[in-house]
């Protein structure tokens, strides 16, 4: 069963009538429902094209965050084999919001960076609902340090509504640890393929996603900060968030345009949430042509496409 977000109260509707009929038509042989449910079910399909063909900006924001929406965890059972997680930064301890590993990709070996947001109440708590600590950063640069010394290219998959702002988190270097957890991503003499397949919030996000390729879902979001962050400081009210999303150009087809993503991975329509295989492979092809596209780069090449990248950015406007 499907958790329905505001806007998709039409779509809610037309398939509560939908499982209605189909237990009328289960408790009663001698009722035939088929012609209706079939009408109504081309009706949904209608109404959910129709919806998601223009979401508003705030709209994909709440899509990006849908509690059924396949994490990291998702992604790792199908695209990868042989998945052997790594844990601890070897300085304080473990952090579950990030989960890394050595795996293979089609084959491939690689080493995998994700954000893993948990889901339900049990997994959300002890992933920290996707907010890094520096533990979790410093766990990252140790595999990509790994990576970078058996030649491993790097695959990152972004899920965070920012790094985590506890006191213990500031106290530990929370900063620090972004920052070179940034630095190592833009140093690394290997591919780094990165994609936002939720929220990338703020530091928390492009700490892992420094990479040569970057990409997001089509109803994905990434922002220096988030909506209603933005809202509070700029207007001291959260409730403008959805103002905010449409002024922060968060969406992928807005970053796609401005050069700070190099491609948009498609969603069935419904989002990823109701088609989440299907999704999982679009992404999986996106990242095997990523890596095709930097066969035989050497480590300098890699590091200054890096470079020549993120130095583009905004330049041309």
């Amino acid at each position: 069963m499907y958790s329905y977000l505001d806007f998709e109260r039409p779509i809610s509707d037309l398939e509560a009538k939908i499982i209605e009929l189909k237990k009328i038509a289960g408790e009663d042989e001698s009722i035939d429902t088929a012609d209706e449910v079939r009408r109504l079910e081309g009706r949904v399909t209608e109404a959910m094209s129709d919806i998601y063909s223009k979401l508003t900006p705030w709209q994909k924001a709440q899509v990006a965050r849908h509690p059924q929406r396949p994490h990291f965890i998702d992604y790792a059972r199908r695209l990868f084999t042989e998945f052997t997680p790594l844990s601890g930064d070897r300085n304080f301890g473990d952090d579950a919001a990030i989960q890394t590993g050595l795996a293979r990709f089609r084959g491939r070996p690689v080493a995998v960076i994700g954000q893993e947001k948990g889901h339900d109440t049990k997994t959300r708590i002890k992933h920290n609902f996707g907010m890094p600590k520096p533990e979790g950063y410093r766990k990252a640069i140790r595999v990509m340090d790994l990576a970078d010394r058996y030649n491993l290219p790097v695959i990152s998959l972004v899920d965070t509504a920012g790094a985590y702002p506890g006191i213990g988190a500031e106290e530990r270097g929370q900063a620090e640890a972004i920052a070179k957890s940034t630095a190592k991503c833009l140093s690394l003499g290997v591919p780094m393929t990165c994609v936002v397949i939720g929220e990338g919030g703020s530091g928390g996000a492009i700490a892992i996603a420094a990479g040569n390729r970057v990409y997001m879902l089509e109803h994905s979001i990434y922002s220096v900060i988030s909506p209603e962050g933005a809202a509070s400081i700029l207007w001291r009210d959260s409730a403008r968030a959805k103002e905010a999303a449409t002024n922060m150009k968060i969406t992928a087809q807005d970053l796609r345009a401005l050069g700070v993503i190099d491609n948009i991975v498609p969603e069935p329509v419904g989002g990823a949430h109701r088609h989440s295989e299907t999704v999982i492979d679009s992404t999986g092809d996106q990242i095997a042509e990523a890596l095709s596209s930097m066969d035989g780069m050497s480590p300098d090449e890699l590091r200054n496409d890096r470079r020549e990248k993120f130095l583009a950015i905004g330049r041309n406007l």
